[in-house]
């Protein structure tokens, strides 16, 4: 791997280690370039906490840190800053304007939860219900639409264990749009490491078939997750296997 784009911090209660831990591991891993990308804050109303995200509060000592680390591994690796976003249409207004202010590069789209966080249900639960995928379907193109994000993390993310021609039929439309706006979609390492439901081959079997470009990306949760081959092999198999597109570098869409 040239570059990640995929990398959390402490900020989001569920990542470990320091930010310099993650640098200096991605340097001796070979990478050149790391984008820190921790799971955004979100300007909800106060009475909702969120316990998967980094607090409105902590957003200028994140990008504090991440550009400090910037001027101090200049000459080792190019460092960028970026936030893992969700797209809720009713808040992302209100997103954009917090981080207006603020020099962040870029958004990874990833959808976690449907409708909204505040209560709708996790996009990686079993489902069999052809409106749940549409909903994760249609969501997601929304959010393609606006041109505010760099790629889409973990798209494979809704399990699916209905009707498979509807999964065929809903994801083709997905990856076709993805290819139409040029976002690459990612293959995701953490899945690969703890042999999550996803990367899901249905999904990456469509993908090729539609020429859709493809970035890997570590979801890097802790300093260890840099410097697996056998994880980074696993992805290569994946993208062999259905002829998908790889590139190793992203351009970035200003998320505002």
């Amino acid at each position: 791997m040239k570059a990640n784009y995929h990398t959390h911090t402490w900020r989001c209660m569920h990542a470990s280690g320091t930010e310099k831990e993650y640098v200096e591991n991605a340097i001796r891993a070979g990478l050149e370039i790391l984008g820190f990308s921790d799971h955004t804050p979100y300007p909800y109303p106060k009475d909702y906490s969120s316990g998967m995200r980094m607090r409105t509060d902590q957003l200028e000592d994140y990008v504090d840190t991440v550009l400090a680390l910037k001027a101090e591994y200049r000459q080792d690796i190019e460092i960028h800053l970026g936030l893992e976003v969700e797209y809720y249409k009713d808040y992302f207004p209100k997103l954009q304007k917090l981080v207006a202010d603020y020099p962040i590069e870029y958004f990874l789209l990833a959808q976690h939860h449907l409708g909204c966080e505040m209560y709708g249900g996790w996009s990686g639960m079993p489902t069999d219900d052809p409106e749940t995928l549409r909903a994760y379907r249609t969501q997601t193109t929304e959010a393609m639409e606006t041109g505010c994000f760099t790629y889409f993390a973990h798209p494979d993310l809704l399990r699916f264990i209905g009707d498979e021609g509807v999964y065929e039929e809903e994801m083709r439309m997905l990856c076709r749009r993805a290819k139409n706006l040029s976002i690459p979609l990612e293959i995701n390492f953490l899945g690969i490491h703890e042999d999550r439901h996803y990367p899901d081959e249905r999904f990456w079997k469509i993908a090729g078939e539609e020429g859709c470009e493809v970035v890997f990306g570590l979801d890097a949760h802790d300093p260890e997750s840099f410097g697996r081959p056998e994880i980074a092999r696993a992805a290569e198999e994946i993208v062999k296997r259905n002829g998908l597109l790889l590139r190793d570098t992203v351009e970035f869409r200003s998320p505002v």
